[in-house]
């Protein structure tokens, strides 16, 4: 996990300025300078309007940095709303794919388990790799699932919460305690067993922000329900987000229990304040125009998101069907028809890196974006834009932070949380071509700069 990667003294988040010249904005033609001040946006120029020198626009110079976006396109910063943070590149370790389906999954994940459920180096290598592959991306906003089970124990969360104060001051870092393994350890059992007490040990860790589980890992249909329930209960009780895997299918004949977490949650009342995150979603895709419109009737005001795993949700599914004539369907939730005909906001996140649920794919959000152009078949302005709040707005909605931005284009009060794509010029290129090159800013300050080493070779023609 070492590799050649410059990195510098911990950023002095302490109250300083930055001005960003000459970047590129959403709904803006011309260059716009920004003033950051304490980590939000304090004022916006035209480029061209007044010198870039901090003390020409009544600022300190001796507390201001000043960095040139060189034109490149400025967005709101990238958020994993939904990744793994523990089994990240453990591609193979635990076996070769040969079927390549959820069971073969779950199985090979396992005997990885159980080699680095108690190696915390490895844990904390493979972690600290994620997070700074993330920020050099874009990323300043990460929901990290963490699995407790009898395998892992509480060895995850504990490495996961040292990561998590490690890198504090470049990114914001929420822990979801999740359960990927059945609560019910037989189908006629009515009480949890030992994953159960041990999720609830782990959730009354310090800086645990999450409990999470996939009920449709549970032996029946009732116990997934009861597995919503505890899950509900648990985060009532401590005041914890909910993070959902569920209706991972395709298939007409299992329940969506969309509707169960819905009528759950309406039945504790209005006291229910966590936000709830429901990743995956697929046997949604089978729903009608008419009931998507009741279940969004349904959701109501409910503090409720749907994050799509484009990456995992196309390459696990469907395989029941690869023999007829088009192959195995592939389905994800439809993120900018959902909003266009709905105005359902879905967010879109990686969720895994190089592991048997998701072999393929990098970790930079935005290459959902240009690969949700392809399999959305979506690429008018709209479209691109709502591709782009996916990954930004949305997904920071869908892991409930509070400082947020309103649009694509920073607004004065904004947090200043940016990433520059140096050699992007436009917001649709953002999506359809985003530059490798990238500087990112978090709370005002530069914590990150990605650039390309570029080399080319004289030749002569004959």
């Amino acid at each position: 996990m070492h590799e050649n990667r410059e990195t510098q003294q911990t950023p002095n988040l302490g109250p300083r300025n930055l001005l960003i010249t000459n970047v590129r904005i959403a709904a803006s033609e011309n260059q716009v300078d920004v003033e950051c001040r304490e980590g939000k946006v304090v004022n916006l120029w035209p480029a061209s309007s007044q010198s870039t020198v901090p003390s020409q626009k009544n600022m300190d110079p001796t507390s201001t940095e000043t960095l040139d976006g060189l034109g490149g396109m400025m967005i709101p910063s990238l958020c994993h709303s939904h990744i793994h943070l523990d089994k990240c590149f453990i591609l193979r370790r635990g076996g070769d794919i040969v079927r390549g389906d959820f069971l073969e999954a779950m199985a090979v994940t396992a005997n990885a388990k159980a080699e680095f459920s108690s190696d915390t180096e490895d844990l904390l290598q493979r972690g600290r790799k994620l997070i700074y592959d993330s920020v050099e991306c874009g990323v300043t906003s990460i929901r990290a699932h963490v699995e407790v089970d009898t395998v892992m124990g509480l060895n995850g969360i504990d490495a996961a919460l040292k990561l998590k104060e490690e890198f504090k001051p470049v990114c914001d870092i929420q822990i979801a305690a999740f359960a990927q393994e059945r609560l019910f350890d037989a189908v006629h059992d009515t009480e949890p067993g030992s994953n159960y007490r041990l999720l609830l040990e782990a959730i009354d860790r310090e800086g645990v922000d999450v409990i999470g589980s996939a009920p449709y890992v549970e032996p029946s249909t009732e116990q997934a329900k009861k597995n919503i329930g505890l899950i509900l209960e648990a985060a009532s009780t401590r005041a914890l987000h909910v993070d959902f895997h569920l209706d991972f299918s395709l298939d007409p004949a299992i329940e969506p229990l969309i509707y169960e977490v819905i009528a759950q949650v309406k039945k504790l009342g209005p006291h229910f304040k966590p936000r709830i995150t429901i990743g995956h979603a697929t046997r949604l895709q089978l729903l009608t125009p008419e009931q998507w419109r009741d279940l969004i009737h349904e959701i109501g005001d409910l503090p409720l998101t749907f994050v799509a795993l484009p990456n995992t949700d196309t390459y696990m599914q469907g395989r029941g069907a690869v023999d007829t004539p088009l192959g195995a369907p592939r389905s994800t939730l439809r993120v900018p028809y959902l909003k266009k005909q709905h105005g359902l906001e879905v967010a879109m996140s990686v969720n895994n890196i190089e592991n048997a649920f998701t072999p393929q794919g990098p970790l930079d959000p935005l290459a959902l974006c240009t690969f949700g152009v392809a399999i959305f078949q979506a690429a008018t302005t709209e479209d691109l834009e709502n591709l782009l709040r996916s990954v930004t707005i949305t997904s920071k909605l869908a892991i409930g932070q509070k400082d947020n931005h309103h649009d694509l284009a920073p607004n004065v009060g904004d947090p200043a949380d940016f990433v520059i794509l140096h050699g992007t010029r436009t917001l649709a290129q953002a999506v359809l071509n985003p530059s490798y090159d990238r500087t990112t800013i978090k709370a005002g300050v530069v914590v990150a700069r990605r650039q390309s080493k570029r080399s080319f070779f004289p030749f002569t023609e004959g």
